[in-house]
């Protein structure tokens, strides 16, 4: 009886993983072209029981969490010779490596998601913070891609994708703004200079977060090695 259990999630997790590489794609490509239909079908599914929600693409999460997979991909495959010495021990694992930028690219869904409920004077609580926050995962996917993907092709050194590297991360990054701006406009109800305003004063403020982080976490870990 436990052997069949065990062969009926392994059926399950397999079709879960090959569906993937079906939903994946549609989830990138309307995110792309269509980016706030696609945060406005975020909060909708959450209204949904759980097992019909996102029947037609990955949920939000996740598909911010394997797109960080695929730019960590990227990067082992255009650094042959990655330095690690810099890292902490515990980063220079892919995995846990992985995790943490995970960690660090959420600030941005977050603090948006919390920018978006003060300003609409919104209770904030972990039930008005997940609908936000899950339609801000949908638009950081493509922005910590392109912003990764730009990053290190500036890291390999030759003249070409440097120039490449960087308007790749300026693109993807004007991208990201100009989506919030008419997401903050739309949603609050607000004018387009207050609404920039709002968005580019939480993105200094996740990028200020991010590097804090990453500073702190190695410092932490630098102190108890030594």
């Amino acid at each position: 009886m436990d052997f069949m259990r065990l062969l009926q999630s392994l059926e399950e997790l397999l079709y879960e993983l090959v569906s993937w590489l079906v939903f994946y794609p549609v989830t990138l490509w309307r995110t792309l072209t269509r980016p706030r239909e696609m945060m406005r079908y975020a909060d909708i599914e959450l209204g949904d029981a759980l097992d019909e929600r996102y029947k037609d693409t990955l949920s939000p999460p996740l598909f911010l969490l394997l797109t960080l997979l695929f730019a960590h991909g990227l990067e082992l495959g255009l650094i042959a010779h990655r330095d690690d010495g810099m890292l902490p021990d515990m980063l220079r694992n892919d995995t846990n490596l992985l995790i943490f930028r995970a960690f660090l690219f959420g600030f941005f869904p977050l603090l948006m998601a919390v920018r978006l409920l003060r300003r609409a004077g919104t209770t904030l609580d972990r039930d008005t913070l997940k609908p936000p926050f899950y339609s801000q995962c949908y638009v950081a996917a493509p922005f910590a891609f392109g912003f990764s993907a730009g990053i290190n092709l500036a890291r390999t050194g030759h003249q070409g994708w440097i120039l490449a590297g960087t308007l790749i991360t300026l693109f993807s990054l004007l991208w990201y703004v100009v989506v919030e701006v008419r997401w903050f406009r739309q949603d609050l109800r607000i004018g387009t200079l207050l609404a920039l305003w709002l968005v580019m004063r939480t993105v200094v403020e996740a990028m200020l977060l991010l590097l804090l982080a990453a500073s702190a976490l190695a410092y932490a870990l630098g102190a108890g090695q030594g």
